[in-house]
């Protein structure tokens, strides 16, 4: 079952409610903001040539991937009645989640012979492209994807924070420790991370693989963001 965990770009599963859930006019206008993005990304790649290539088309899928959730982090659903906030938080994420099935389909269609996009082949850009979509599926999707990213990371084909992310992911929806403290997730209204492998550890591992931040500092980012639900 997947677990409600999110990395530095949000990943939350919506609980079930009810399919006629009306939302309020507050609802409607607090999170209208985020099938906007979407809608505005939509037409202005419509508005451009076709990709000249794999790394184009992948860039601009990444784009896709990134907008909404750039709008959506900046939401606070606890100003909505208690009631309301499980119908609004499903309603946010509806349209993100059609760009990202459209994202993953596409993507497996367009994955190599050797199993990953190569930064040497594909670039930066659309290889982290590749993996933002890659890691907002399915665990089935990180099982086939995290054998094939680590022996890359070694070569310098994979972005070794990409490969942390996903592995630790992976681990908590398998009921496993996290490795590299990426993976967050709500608690009394905070948003607290999972539990670690070794958190005397956690650091050395964090510095192997180059993420950005120490794990005290990324703490210290997720207090910037809203309240949990």
């Amino acid at each position: 079952m997947l677990r409600i965990v999110v990395a530095c770009l949000l990943l939350i599963a919506a609980p079930a409610v009810a399919a006629d859930a009306v939302l309020s006019p507050q609802a409607q206008a607090l999170i209208a903001p985020v099938k906007a993005a979407l809608d505005a990304e939509r037409a202005r790649q419509a508005a451009l040539p076709p990709p000249a290539n794999d790394s184009e088309k992948l860039v601009r899928m990444g784009a896709m991937d990134q907008v909404g959730r750039r709008v959506l982090t900046g939401i606070d659903l606890t100003t909505l009645p208690p009631g309301e906030i499980a119908a609004a938080r499903k309603a946010m994420w509806a349209p993100i989640q059609v760009a990202d099935d459209e994202n993953l389909a596409a993507l497996l269609k367009m994955v190599p012979a050797e199993g990953w996009f190569l930064k040497s082949r594909y670039g930066d850009k659309a290889a982290g492209a590749a993996f933002h979509i890659i890691q907002h599926s399915d665990v089935a999707q990180w099982k086939r994807f995290v054998p094939v990213l680590e022996p890359l990371v070694v070569t310098g084909e994979v972005d070794g924070q990409s490969f942390g992310l996903m592995y630790d992911r992976l681990a908590i929806n398998e009921g496993r420790p996290q490795r590299y403290g990426s993976q967050m997730t709500c608690e009394a209204g905070k948003w607290v991370p999972e539990k670690l492998e070794d958190p005397a550890r956690v650091e050395e591992w964090r510095k192997a693989m180059g993420f950005p931040q120490t794990f005290a500092e990324y703490l210290e980012h997720w207090k910037t963001y809203p309240p949990c639900t």
